[in-house]
């Protein structure tokens, strides 16, 4: 029998409740079994498919369709499905792909082999099917079940960081969404919503590391949505645990400027926060900065020369929007042609 996500959550956090007194281990987890029981009540176990959007060649409004096609494509878990809505248009990788067309004024060619409850360890599977498609830009978001099915880091990142490579040596530029805020999910009650903070922004600091060693960069996804779905209820979807239309809209907005720029197409940039600068640091520091700033990008630099040093790789914040903002709506963009995934 299948467990509820937020069951699963709450095993792992019985595993850290060690260090407590044991009545207030024991006061503790009759809490978050409690809570556990109540959002399970709240939140559907995810069913069906997302909307088809694989293989899909877009241009937006005005763009001549005869020009060769930009190759992107989306992997991961539902999040990068888009899971949640209805059309294609609404998913996360549509919208990449009419952003993009509309800013590099040509046709984007999307491949979407993303999975509903994929975790990093499904990613080579996704990548094997990437393998021959020629891709300029790939963008990875994977996590969230890593969290829900208390997998560790340490056994996690690995998958990802391979993945990760694996695209880079095939020629692909490489932008990952980092794991998403668990924290924000509405049924989730107190204490059982910190502690889904605590393991989604554990494992997206890592997550951060791993990508800048293999050559691609991050976008720290979570904390940029975290507020707004906080505030906004309609952020989210129908199980009020995947993001709606409008959250999905969201994602793509805080992705693109990085998917841009990793296209060749300059984008401005700035620090990430009036706390942080643009001065090249060690990667492990500069993923800790991400996750409390929202939508920074953390990718490779180099220091006197080096990529790495005694404490690993250097990377470099920024926060970036592009030159040219976007104003296709997706209801005025044409699908060039669609073919048959494989």
């Amino acid at each position: 029998m299948t467990r509820h996500p937020v069951s699963r959550i709450a095993m792992y956090a019985g595993g850290g409740l060690g260090g407590l007194a044991l009545t207030g281990a024991l006061a503790l987890a009759g809490v978050m079994r409690a809570e556990v029981k109540l959002a399970e009540r709240r939140i559907p176990v995810a069913k069906g498919d997302p909307p088809p959007s694989n293989d899909t060649v877009w241009a937006a409004d005005g763009v001549s369709r005869t020009r060769p096609p930009i190759r992107i494509a989306m992997a991961g878990d539902s999040t990068a499905a888009g899971y949640g809505v209805f059309r294609d248009r609404d998913t996360p990788g549509v919208r990449l792909a009419i952003a993009i067309s509309e800013v590099a004024r040509r046709p984007v060619h999307l491949s979407n082999v993303a999975v509903v409850g994929a975790e990093s360890p499904d990613l080579g599977v996704q990548v094997d099917r990437l393998a021959r498609r020629h891709l300029d830009l790939a963008v990875l978001i994977v996590g969230a079940n890593d969290v829900t099915e208390g997998t560790k880091p340490s056994v996690a990142v690995p998958y990802l960081e391979d993945a990760v490579s694996r695209l880079v040596a095939l020629g692909a530029e490489v932008v990952v969404g980092t794991c998403p805020d668990l924290g924000t999910i509405r049924p989730l009650a107190q204490p059982l919503r910190a502690y889904a903070r605590r393991l989604s922004r554990k494992l997206a600091r890592e997550q951060t590391v791993a990508v800048v060693r293999a050559g691609g960069r991050t976008v720290s996804l979570g904390d940029l949505l975290g507020p707004l779905f906080m505030e906004r209820l309609d952020f989210f979807s129908e199980d009020r645990f995947h993001p709606s239309a409008s959250g999905y809209e969201a994602a793509a907005e805080a992705l693109l400027p990085s998917c841009l720029d990793a296209l060749g197409i300059r984008t401005r940039v700035r620090s990430a926060s009036t706390f942080t600068t643009r001065r090249v640091k060690p990667a492990k520091k500069a993923a800790a900065q991400a996750v409390a700033h929202p939508g920074t990008e953390v990718a490779a630099a180099e220091r006197f020369g080096r990529s790495e040093g005694r404490r690993g790789p250097f990377a470099q914040l920024r926060r970036r929007r592009p030159r040219r903002l976007p104003v296709t709506s997706p209801e005025a963009a044409v699908p060039v042609t669609t073919t048959p995934a494989t």
